[in-house]
Parts: structure tokens; C-alpha cells; sequence
């Protein structure tokens, strides 16, 4: 049964748990490109090339992941993914040449994401509504928390072999997956729709066009966050300050994230309508963003890295409780996951825009392009809080005349308030970002 208001659901904070276990290791991806260019003696160009398969495979296992959700279930999903990267992960670790790294780069992306949309829509499941924002700001927080302890691994397991990094991430997918195998409950059979029809087997949410709203910002808005894992070591090698300052600033987030949990629990904050919460947010990512254009020293460039980190914290956990409201019950694992290709196209599309930006225009035109985005973004949030209501009862009115489980979500819960809140907050994040740590630790940049 969900929760009620307060403390966190056992599941939900053993799950929280077991994910910042995982998120301890993910710390080799970013490492790919390096493990490809020094230990086989590939180019740059072909390392890169490895690591956009890699990306690119990660779409289809997260579409992948929310269907089996739906229909294998959330925990025995999450354990498929789990054990796949762990497998993988050993296979790149062993690999004795470049096209077996390529090849086990490939499957590990077909995999990589698979236990996503499962986590979140098990999430989605104990608690009521009113706390999913909180459960989601909690997962968000954790796994930032665990990005530092993260970090201080990699720093130190990286010095002996970067072979070893992969292994140590496959040993915490592992202990992942056996956290959640022993605390978590097992997946209860599916109840058949009306006539036996297959619930998983209903109206796709390609169809639903509050989501394809949200999904179109949230891809948007994916491909200005990553360029903080993809273009801030290269900003700041042009500015004379050293790529590795960027690990710093990094940690600083990271660290902001997790001391700024009191500050959204505020009652003025926590009461925010999501339009006018997400709004706010952007606007403070798009003043951090304008900061790195003008920073020239390691404490402007500090300063900037905090005032985004804070955008980041406020939009924590606000677009999963969204797209949970706009899916059914039963389909919620394939609406987390077709929200989640943002970060997908991201992690293909951003390496590309950071790296032309920067080669055409320099590092002011680059960030303060970024920031321009996010000032966009902020000034849709309004218009989306009135114009997806309306799509709201339109949607619902034909969920609840095919018979779907959940109708009655149809009505003015979701025609309101529910579809007020849509907009694309920081999806990845609770799976990516600097420091939600989703997608964005990806080679390139989002991690899981």
C-alpha cells in the first residue's frame, strides 16, 4: 500500500539504499574513451565513436526496460539490468581487443538503462501522490551523495589499472542487485484487463501528447545540462585553469545538492506550483550557466556552479511525479521511459553542440547560448501550466471511455493540477545529471 505523508515507505528508502550502492561504482563510463585511446591505441575519433554506440544503444534499453516493467515486473527488471552490467562490465574489463570492447560497449548500453523506469515506477507505487515529489527529491539527493564517494574510488582505483574501475562497477551492480533481491518485495502477478486483454498492451504513451510536451522540453533542456559534463573541462582548459578543476565543481554541486535538501522542504518552496517552481529553477541554471560565460578565475567559476546547483535542487523530483500523474497505473514503467529518451538523444546530440559552440563561437558564445536555452525554458513553464489542462480532459476522457484502470485520474486531478505541473524538470537527473547522476555520467557525461 503507498505510504502516507511523512517518513518514506521501508521499500522506498531500501531502494533508495541499494541504488546509491550502484551509484558508488558508476564511475568508469566516463572512463571509456581513455580506456579505448591508451590500452588499444585507437584515435580519439574512433574512442568517441565507441562511446555514441554506447549512448545510442541506451534509447532502446530504456524503452526496453519500461515495457518489461510493465509486463516481467519491477524487480525482476531491475535485476536483468543489474546483473546485464555487471556481466558487460566484466567483459569490457577482460576484453583483449578493440572490437571486443567495442562490442561489449554495445551491450552494455543495450542493458545500461534497463533497470530505470522499473526503480521509478517502483517508487511511483508506495507512495501517494502528495510524496512523490519528495521520494524523487530523496532518490535525486542519494545517488548525488553517493557521485562523491564516487569520485574518491575513481581517483584512487584509477591510479592502478582502468581496467579495474569497470570491475569495481560490476561488484556494486552486483551488490545492487542482491540488496534488492533480499529487501524488496516480489513482483505480484498482473491482473488481466476487461476480456483478458493484456493491460501492457493498451494505448501507447507515443500517443499522449502532454507527454510528447514534456519530452520535447525535457530533450531540450537534457542537452544544455550534459554540456556540463562534456564542455565545462574543455571551457576551462581555454580559459587556462585545467580541465581536472572540473572534478572540483563537480563535488561542489554535488556537495550543494545534498546540504540544500533543508532549503526544498521550506513550506514556501515545498507549496510552489510546479510551472512556477520549474520556472524558478531554470532561471537559476540559466544565471549559473551566464557566470561560467563570464567567469575567469576558479571562484567565479565556484560561484556560477553554485547558483545552478541550486536551480538543479528546486527542479529535483518534480518531472517523475508529473509523469507519473499523466500515466495509468499500469503503464507507468513506459511513460518513465519514453520520458527518459531525453537523456538518450542528449548524451548523442550534446557532445556535438558543445563541441561545434566551442570550436565556431568560443567559451563566452557557448555558455551564454546554454544559458539563452534555459531562459526559454523558464518562459514556457507558464505556458505549458495553462495549455496542457485542457489536453488533460481530453486525454483523460478517452482513457476513461476505452475502460483503463486509473480513469479516474481523468478528471479534474489531472485536467488540473496534475497537468499544470508537466513540465520537463530534471528528468535525468533522479537517473542523470552532474549531480542527480543519471544519463549524465554516461561516456561523455549521465551515470547510473
Amino acid at each position: 500500500m503507498p505510504g502516507t505523508s511523512g517518513r518514506l515507505p521501508r521499500g522506498v528508502r531500501l531502494l533508495i539504499v541499494a541504488r546509491a550502492v550502484n551509484r558508488l561504482g558508476a564511475f568508469s563510463l566516463p572512463f571509456l574513451t581513455v580506456l579505448v585511446s591508451t590500452e588499444f591505441g585507437a584515435s580519439l575519433g574512433t574512442a568517441g565513436l565507441v562511446s555514441a554506440t554506447f549512448g545510442l544503444a541506451t534509447i532502446p534499453s530504456r524503452l526496453a526496460g519500461g515495457r518489461l516493467a510493465d509486463r516481467l515486473g519491477r524487480r525482476r527488471t531491475i535485476l536483468l539490468g543489474l546483473g546485464g552490467c555487471a556481466v558487460t562490465e566484466l567483459g569490457i574489463a577482460a576484453a583483449g581487443s578493440l572490437a571486443t570492447v567495442a562490442l561489449f560497449a554495445v551491450l552494455l548500453g543495450l542493458v545500461f538503462e534497463l533497470y530505470e523506469p522499473p526503480s521509478q515506477a517502483m517508487i511511483a507505487d508506495a507512495v501517494e501522490p502528495a510524496e512523490h515529489v519528495r521520494a524523487y527529491g530523496a532518490l535525486s539527493a542519494a545517488l548525488a551523495g553517493a557521485g562523491m564517494g564516487a569520485g574518491l574510488i575513481a581517483a584512487t582505483v584509477g591510479r592502478w589499472d582502468l581496467r579495474w574501475l569497470f570491475v569495481a562497477d560490476a561488484l556494486t551492480s552486483l551488490a545492487c542487485a542482491l540488496v534488492v533481491r533480499a529487501v524488496l518485495p516480489a513482483d505480484r502477478p498482473r491482473p488481466a484487463a476487461d476480456g483478458g486483454r493484456d493491460q501492457a498492451d493498451g494505448p501507447s504513451a507515443w500517443r499522449d501528447r502532454a507527454l510528447l510536451a514534456m519530452l520535447g522540453c525535457g530533450t531540450l533542456f537534457a542537452v544544455v545540462y550534459l554540456q556540463v559534463m562534456v564542455s565545462l573541462p574543455l571551457s576551462l582548459l581555454r580559459r587556462g585553469l585545467g580541465a581536472s578543476q572540473a572534478g572540483l565543481l563537480l563535488t561542489v554541486s554535488a556537495v550543494t545538492v545534498v546540504a540544500g535538501q533543508p532549503l526544498v522542504r521550506l513550506r514556501r518552496l515545498a507549496a510552489l506550483p510546479a510551472p512556477a517552481a520549474l520556472a524558478l529553477g531554470y532561471l537559476l541554471l540559466a544565471g549559473g550557466l551566464a557566470g561560467y560565460a563570464a567567469a575567469r578565475t576558479l571562484p567565479g567559476y565556484l560561484a556560477a556552479t553554485v547558483v545552478w546547483s541550486l536551480g538543479d535542487l528546486l527542479m529535483m523530483g518534480r518531472s517523475y511525479a508529473v509523469v507519473v500523474d499523466l500515466a495509468p497505473a499500469e503503464a507507468r514503467g513506459r511513460y518513465l521511459a519514453v520520458y527518459g529518451t531525453s537523456w538518450g538523444v542528449a548524451t548523442v546530440a550534446a557532445p556535438i553542440l558543445g563541441t561545434q559552440l566551442l570550436a565556431h563561437g568560443g567559451v563566452t558564445c557557448l555558455w551564454s547560448v546554454l544559458a539563452a536555452g534555459c531562459l526559454l525554458l523558464a518562459a514556457v513553464q507558464p505556458l505549458l501550466g495553462r495549455a496542457l489542462p485542457g489536453a488533460g480532459r481530453r486525454a483523460g476522457a478517452g482513457r476513461a471511455g476505452a475502460g483503463r484502470a486509473g480513469a479516474g485520474r481523468a478528471g479534474a486531478g489531472r485536467a488540473g493540477a496534475g497537468r499544470a505541473d508537466a513540465g520537463p524538470a530534471s528528468a535525468g537527473r533522479a537517473d542523470a545529471g552532474p549531480a542527480g547522476a543519471g544519463p549524465a555520467a554516461a561516456p561523455g557525461g549521465t551515470a547510473s
